[in-house]
């Protein structure tokens, strides 16, 4: 794992920023907005609405079903945004129109160059287990590009690269201090059982649902691989996202319920509609 770039961001904090607690507020799709620290970070900005279609590429398209809890100019000041990868319902024209160009955006190698071309200014692209650490303050956070597969070899070079994200929040002596792992829009494959080989402590992990299927091919985890995932990635707790916005979503959320039911695992998995809130607590070591 290499460190490829530091970003330094001003501190507008007179005071030591609360660390014992933090907060996810689910938008909708994969997008969240992440309070932690002294952080506001945003994830894979997906702001059309009821009706609005999503470009996929090659002239495919994706027509959205629900409508972001907030819309594009209703977000907090950023820091900085965490993208999985350069499609449609990830990061839409209303991203590409109104966030602004200098915010930092961490994503693929892939993704950095179409933004470049976009005019974003701060991108900042990720080959796999590639890491960028982002300081603001006595706080700084280590993102970790994670493997991540987005379809069957048949249509892999159709599809944009994709990774997961590996956020570890640390003091300034470089101790991880909380982790949070998100999916992005991946399948199970063999690579995703390196994660837990070198992270064996992840307290909660955001997972990408939704059993997307394009031409019949499953492109995102459904129920069946979800839990497949969480045997693997094995987080104290999962929350589900990325499960009800776009009419290629062909695996509806309670199918997933049922699976967590019938494991047992409901005290570890939690479910967030557009608009609410996930609050957690960090343990004072």
């Amino acid at each position: 794992m290499s460190t490829v770039k530091q970003i330094n961001l001003a501190s507008s904090q007179a005071v030591a920023p609360e660390t014992t607690k933090g907060s996810i507020f689910f938008i909708g799709t994969a997008t969240v907005i992440l309070r932690y620290g002294d952080f506001t970070i945003l994830t894979d900005p997906n702001f059309l609405h009821a009706g609005d279609h999503a470009h996929l590429g090659y002239g495919l398209t994706a027509e959205r079903l629900t409508n972001p809890a907030i819309d594009i100019e209703e977000l907090p000041v950023l820091d900085f945004c965490v993208l999985s990868h350069y499609h449609g319902d990830h990061f839409d024209q209303i991203a590409e129109e109104k966030l602004q160009k200098d915010l930092p955006i961490i994503t693929t190698e892939h993704a950095s160059s179409e933004l470049q071309e976009k005019g974003f200014r701060e991108t900042v692209g990720l080959k796999t287990w590639e890491s960028v650490t982002v300081e603001k303050g006595d706080m700084r956070v280590q993102i970790t590009s994670m493997p991540g597969k987005h379809g069957p070899p048949v249509v892999e070079a159709f599809l944009p690269d994709v990774m997961g994200s590996m956020l570890e929040f640390q003091d300034m002596a470089g101790q991880t201090t909380w982790r949070l792992y998100i999916t992005g829009d991946t399948l199970v494959y063999d690579d995703l059982k390196e994660i837990p080989q070198r992270y064996p402590d992840i307290d909660l992990a955001l997972f990408h649902l939704g059993g997307t299927r394009i031409m019949g091919m499953l492109l995102t985890m459904d129920a069946e691989q979800g839990m497949e995932a969480i045997y693997i990635i094995n987080p104290r707790e999962v929350i589900a996202i990325h499960y009800n916005d776009y009419e290629v979503f062909k695996s509806p959320l309670d199918e997933f319920k049922s699976a967590v039911a019938a494991a047992g695992l409901e005290s570890r998995v939690h479910y967030l509609s557009h608009g609410e809130t996930y609050e957690f607590e960090i343990p004072v070591i």
